[in-house]
């Protein structure tokens, strides 16, 4: 049979200290404009056409027309235009023009947050 341990919880003395389990929440250090980026960047990665589209732009080997995105995704031209222009909003594509075209190429971050993604997705079985 295994020993089930207990916790008392904690004396008023305690409480009235600031020590125990409930010694008062800590708020975190981010500034309010970093929290609403970051709320933003997860919401644009919260689409499965924008993130397919970032997923598209940052495992090719140059930079990527919108008329390559299209048949990958298997959406229409005017989805996947909102979509890289929420993305180039967010921060996380880079574009430039060429004759009448854009090409796109994933941003330093977009690379950095994609491979941290991945890296999260190990065997869960540790």
């Amino acid at each position: 049979m295994s020993e089930r341990s207990t916790t008392t919880p904690p004396t008023d003395a305690q409480t009235e200290q600031g020590t125990g389990c409930c010694s008062g929440a800590h708020s975190h250090s981010l500034p309010e404009s970093a929290v609403a980026t970051d709320v933003e960047l997860l919401a644009t990665l919260g689409n499965d056409t924008r993130y397919e589209a970032l997923r598209v732009i940052a495992e090719a080997d140059d930079d990527v027309c919108v008329c390559e995105i299209e048949p990958a995704l298997g959406v229409s031209q005017g989805a996947v235009s909102q979509a890289l222009s929420r993305l180039f909003s967010a921060g996380l594509v880079e574009r430039r023009k060429e004759g009448r075209w854009r090409y796109y190429s994933p941003t330093p971050r977009a690379e950095r947050l994609l491979a941290a993604l991945d890296e999260t997705r190990g065997d869960d079985r540790d």
